[in-house]
This record gives C-alpha cells, sequence and structure tokens, in this order.
C-alpha cells in the first residue's frame, strides 16, 4: 500500500511540475522550425529514394519556410511536421509498391 502511494504521490508531482512548465514556457523558436524543416526534408529525399513523392509535400515545406521568414514558428513547426508525416507514407508507399508483382498481359499494356 506504501508503494502504490508513493508511485501515486510522485506521478502526481510530476504532474504538477509538467503543467506548470507548460503555463511558462516560452513559444517555438526559431531554431526548432529549422530543425523541422530540416526533418521535413529528410523524409522528403527519403521518399523520393524509392521513386515516390507525393504532390503537395513539397509545398509544405516551402510553405514552412515562409511562415519562419514571417516569423510564425509555431506555423512552421506545423507544417514541416505534415511535410514529414507525408515523406514517410510515400516511402512507405513506394517501398510497398516496389514489391508489387504486375502480370506480363498487363504489362503490355502500359
Amino acid at each position: 500500500m506504501r508503494k502504490r502511494n508513493r508511485l501515486s504521490m510522485l506521478l502526481l508531482a510530476a504532474l504538477i511540475a509538467g503543467a506548470s512548465g507548460q503555463l511558462y514556457a516560452a513559444g517555438p523558436t526559431a531554431a526548432q522550425a529549422a530543425d523541422a524543416i530540416t526533418v521535413a526534408k529528410a523524409a522528403l529525399k527519403k521518399a523520393a529514394s524509392v521513386q515516390t513523392q507525393w504532390r503537395d509535400s513539397g509545398k509544405l515545406v516551402k510553405k514552412a519556410e515562409a511562415a519562419v521568414k514571417k516569423g510564425d514558428y509555431a506555423k512552421a513547426i506545423k507544417l514541416a511536421a505534415r511535410a514529414t508525416d507525408e515523406g514517410d507514407m510515400a516511402y512507405r508507399q513506394g517501398a510497398e509498391q516496389s514489391e508489387l508483382y504486375i502480370p506480363p498481359y498487363l504489362m503490355s499494356k502500359y
């Protein structure tokens, strides 16, 4: 029982410390936005390595870079995160479809 109470108190203290840290935390910085854009570009490059890029992923990175120039770092991070997700999904799609078997009788049509 004591062990459970200690664990509960420890968890409560961690939650309170985390919540108070969020109240006083500053917004995103330019460095964080730049890091997010760098990660997004790497994800898109990885997707390009399997010849699968989605149409709007590059546009998201450009919009994120424009948001950084305007000083809207939160928006830049959000856009870069979307581009990263799209790059990851495009890579998975390309990897899965590279192993796709197309019968020869269908290949003659293309």
